[in-house]
């Protein structure tokens, strides 16, 4: 036991000697994620953020592809939402279920930018693979409910919300329309969920879903026209499978090159650039 008080000025010292302690800890880069992970495979938490995964994708496809086909539907566009409101799903749906599922899963809802974050070694090989299924799944069955409600034939004759390189625009353009897309969602993931950021500003792991979800709104304003943004290979999977037409898969390759390598240059530029942690002193 202390045989003294100590003084205002002495406990100033210590509370601001534990908060810079509090700090340093809380930006302190998190060590890295093993490549495999044996022990997440018995884990309940592993399958529930798989089935997070699934079930946002599901949600995430059944609203946007549904909001697709209403506006495809119709001769003029004065009556529907229009490209501005496709966007809006799409953002919209993003900022809310990554809000919903980012204690769970991280709220990825996207194999980029899972493919993003295990190249920096956020999450293991194991739990990357298993995201990517999950995600497909949800996908896959978003799309088929949406057709399972518009009919078979309705659905083929509006597209299925499937992309492709628009007329006028080559595959080169195509497949750099979704490279620099990604880049800026996955980049932008990256900013929102920075530890330093976070710790910096306690406001910001609220907010991080606003600025990915908005992000992917402006990101489908731009490139809507050229591919109808895919930026999200599940996403143009699902469509792809349940549309199942030539229109759905000749271009198909771009939605999954162009997002993996937008994905990819992202993690580098925010790892290696902006934070710099290859050079960081041990």
């Amino acid at each position: 036991m202390l045989d003294w008080e100590p003084t205002s000025f002495q406990r100033g010292n210590l509370s601001g000697l534990r908060l810079r302690a509090k700090m340093k800890e809380r930006t302190t880069e998190p060590p890295p994620a093993p490549l495999f992970e044996p022990s997440e495979l018995t884990s309940w938490s592993f399958y529930r953020a798989g089935i997070a995964e699934f079930i946002a994708t599901f949600l995430f496809l059944y609203i946007t592809i549904l909001t697709v086909m209403g506006v495809v539907k119709e001769k003029t566009k004065c009556p529907t939402v229009g490209i501005q409101g496709i966007a809006w799903a799409f953002g919209g749906m993003i900022f809310a279920l990554v809000y919903c599922t980012a204690g769970i899963s991280g709220g990825h809802i996207n194999p980029a930018v899972t493919f993003g974050l295990f190249l920096a070694r956020k999450l293991s090989l194991t739990r990357a693979v298993f995201y990517m299924v999950m995600q497909c799944l949800g996908a896959i069955c978003g799309a088929g409910v949406v057709k399972g409600f518009m009919g078979k034939k309705q659905y083929g004759a509006l597209g299925g919300g499937a992309n492709s390189v628009a007329h006028g625009y080559t595959k080169g353009d195509g497949l750099g329309a979704e490279i620099i897309g990604t880049f800026v969602l996955v980049y932008t993931v990256f900013s929102a969920t920075d530890a330093k950021r976070s710790a910096r500003d306690s406001h910001v792991p609220i907010l991080a879903p606003l600025p990915i979800g908005f992000a992917v709104f402006l990101v489908h304003l731009a490139t809507i026209p050229i591919t109808g943004t895919g930026i999200n290979p599940a996403r143009s999977l699902g469509a792809a499978i349940i549309f199942n037409k030539d229109k759905g898969w000749d271009d198909h390759w771009i939605f999954w090159v162009g997002p993996f390598i937008g994905a990819a240059l992202a993690a580098l530029y925010h790892q290696v650039v902006i934070r710099a942690i290859p050079f960081k002193s041990k």
